[in-house]
């Protein structure tokens, strides 16, 4: 369980810039009240990544312990698609996540989360085994990362629409122990799952198809569509069709309320402080 949750406190942050080192994402997290926060590992539109700094990560460590923050989630670029057609690409999905979770040794005990990818040239079943082909070919016994697959909106031919999807991914990973899932509110509500008026009912499918002890994260973000659109267009809290009420439920609900909460929403800082500081508001101790 997070530990912070354990004491009575949302465990919740934003999407912030890796570029001015961890230090700096802490300190910018905790200028806002968030107690953790998500970054992208490189660049998100392409593959370059800063040399790892141990100095900075040292003090990023040290100052996490004394403000409290337990749990960090990175993010692989949106280029890596494990699916791919196209085999330079495919090559590059092998790169990075090996690269990356090497990478993420430096600061150990946190997350990792990725897209799992799709290909309009053929099945999601066969775009499943290549996920799982990739992950069993990086995932090592040792590592202390734990990879997040994101449940996805269906757009095109991307696995993780469905939460039988990410649980055929799963099953075919050796290393399924270092396996969890990161649900996305939009993705999902996009997807179809009717978090709004059946939360229980999707977490019980959840539940059943992979199972909760594998539900390790959650992006909090509203969406500008309606349910089952498929389009993935993220919204600001309480600014779109999910709205407010039902988000704050979510960080609520007796089965999600230990988890870390990051939010993906359009905004600046002053607008994740914003979020922030109303989600907290409704959160109950």
């Amino acid at each position: 369980m997070n530990e912070n949750c354990s004491q009575g406190q949302l465990t919740l942050g934003c999407h912030l810039s890796i570029s001015k080192g961890f230090l700096k994402m802490a300190q910018t997290a905790v200028s806002i009240d968030a107690n953790t926060f998500q970054f992208f590992t490189r660049n998100p539109r392409g593959g370059a990544a800063k040399a790892v700094n141990q100095q900075d990560i040292d003090a990023f460590a040290a100052y996490c312990a004394e403000q409290g923050i337990h749990q960090v989630l990175a993010h692989a670029p949106y280029t890596l698609n494990a699916a791919s057609a196209n085999e330079q690409v495919r090559a590059f999905a092998f790169e990075v996540l090996a690269d990356d979770l090497r990478r993420m040794e430096h600061t150990p005990h946190q997350m990792y989360n990725f897209h799992p990818g799709g290909n309009s040239q053929q099945s999601i079943a066969e775009s499943i085994e290549q996920v799982a082909e990739v992950l069993n070919t990086v995932l090592s016994p040792g590592q202390t990362t734990m990879v997040l697959l994101e449940t996805m909106a269906g757009k095109g031919s991307e696995v993780g629409a469905s939460f039988d999807d990410l649980a055929q991914v799963i099953a075919r990973v050796e290393l399924e122990s270092h396996l969890g899932v990161c649900l996305d509110t939009c993705h999902v509500w996009d997807a179809g799952y009717d978090i709004v008026n059946n939360l229980d009912g999707v977490l019980e499918e959840f539940d059943s198809s992979i199972g909760l002890g594998r539900l390790r994260a959650i992006h909090l973000n509203d969406s500008l569509n309606e349910r089952g659109s498929h389009k993935d267009r993220h919204a600001k809290i309480g600014e779109g069709k999910i709205g407010f009420e039902a988000l704050a439920r979510i960080t609520n609900h007796p089965m999600l309320r230990h988890l870390p909460f990051y939010l993906e929403t359009p905004n600046e800082l002053p607008g994740y402080a914003d979020e922030i500081s109303r989600l907290r508001a409704r959160y109950l101790q």
